[in-house]
């Protein structure tokens, strides 16, 4: 059996069910390539009192866990919910392809939490990605959704710092001729430490803040997200 389980945001997101799934398994892997963790692992291995092996790209895409989990219980544990990462469903398909069983315990992730700036869910338009390399694509769904007056979610490739992420977002809204004034930085969301942020695009050029962090596009603001925009008074 293969269980994918969500570790929700925080060291103690974990649910019971987890948990649970966690105790029957021989080896338990953490997904440690699509985000930088708020947490240390250890805090991790104390909670569910087992041994956790950091698992890179390669050994998830190779599918090498699914050579472990058809001779025993094993877990792959992946920060917020398990199929915000699309290499997790690859990852399903091929289980049901070698007629493996699979088990998913869902959680919290960004996509839930970043409700915490006041905006409405169901007003963002599709998701994008800030990448380490060099690349303005993103741009191009940030135009779209501000076309239907939809918020963008951009996400942020590891290792990069909030100051290097603004100088991208700046150069690839001027090379599509896009105009914005305000944007929403979400820093560690649903952790203690949490911080949201909502400033001219030009006062974060200097600023740093923790990882993992997200940033925030707003595109037509109904009254009542306007209030709560307003209200933020927290500085990364």
């Amino acid at each position: 059996m293969l269980y994918i389980i969500g570790l929700g945001l925080n060291e103690e997101g974990i649910s019971i069910e987890g948990i649970d799934a966690v105790k029957k398994c021989r080896k338990i892997y953490l997904e440690s390539y699509t985000i930088e963790f708020p947490y240390p692992v250890k805090n991790l291995e104390k909670t569910t009192n087992k041994k956790i092996i950091p698992a890179d790209r390669y050994f998830v895409e190779s599918f090498k866990i699914l050579d472990e989990s058809k001779k025993s219980d094993t877990a792959l544990l992946v920060y917020g919910s398990p199929f915000t990462a699309t290499t997790h469903i690859s990852l399903i398909q091929e289980a049901q392809k070698r007629k493996i069983k699979t088990k998913i315990i869902h959680n919290a992730s960004v996509l839930d939490a970043v409700a915490e700036t006041g905006l409405h869910l169901y007003k963002f338009g599709k998701i994008a990605s800030i990448p380490k390399h060099e690349a303005d694509s993103f741009a191009e769904i940030v135009e779209n959704n501000l076309k239907i007056n939809a918020h963008t979610l951009l996400l942020v490739d590891m290792g990069l710092e909030l100051n290097e992420c603004i100088n991208k977002l700046n150069k690839a809204l001027t090379n599509y001729r896009i105009k914005i004034d305000r944007i929403i930085v979400c820093s560690r969301l649903g952790t203690k430490d949490s911080r949201i942020s909502y400033d001219k695009i030009e006062n974060f050029s200097n600023k740093r803040t923790k990882k993992p962090f997200c940033i925030v596009i707003p595109g037509k603001l109904h009254f009542t997200e306007e209030d709560f925009l307003r209200q933020l008074k927290q500085a990364i």
